[in-house]
């Protein structure tokens, strides 16, 4: 099940975070760590009501973050469609105890609907370079990968944009 995200929720998403981050940094992937995400930052994200939660048994299994608000880093970019009316796909995690059986696949559907169904133009995300498992998996769903961006607090490495017009 999909849900909205409450404060009752920022304990255990930012424990399945850490998580990600401790399996992801095992893997050679040092998309994040002590700067980011924050505990703060998913507050904020639950408090806007942009944060969805995924539950398995009433375990908290993934998170992800749907808004319409563009950031600045992503204002340079050369999308496929103008920059009004784009639904922008942030933080998605899945606790790793649970990687790939399909529940990314889940929590992408939501957006993607929810996109649909709330008259987006496009899915607007970003995913780490280094990371090729996720840029894979982004392309078979037809996203399009344009420009590179950076997050110095996150990594010296770029950040691919995708785009998937609706």
């Amino acid at each position: 099940m999909i849900r909205k995200g409450l404060l009752s929720d920022l304990d255990a998403i930012y424990t399945l975070t850490r998580a990600c981050a401790k399996a992801m940094m095992a893997n050679g992937i040092y998309q994040w760590n002590e700067h980011y995400p924050t505990q703060e930052r998913f507050q904020k994200d639950i408090e806007l009501q942009e944060l969805y939660v995924l539950e398995d048994k009433d375990n908290l299994i993934g998170i992800i973050v749907l808004t319409d608000l563009m950031d600045e880093e992503y204002i340079p970019v050369n999308w496929l469609t103008e920059n009004k009316n784009n639904l922008y796909v942030h933080r998605v995690a899945i606790h790793p105890e649970y990687w790939g059986k399909g529940y990314a696949q889940k929590l992408m559907d939501f957006a993607e609907n929810y996109a649909r169904e709330n008259q987006y133009q496009s899915v607007r995300l970003d995913t780490f370079s280094e990371n090729k498992r996720n840029q894979k998996f982004y392309e078979i769903r037809g996203y399009q990968r344009l420009d590179d961006i950076f997050f110095p607090k996150q990594s010296e490495h770029p950040f691919h944009c995708y785009e998937l017009i609706v």
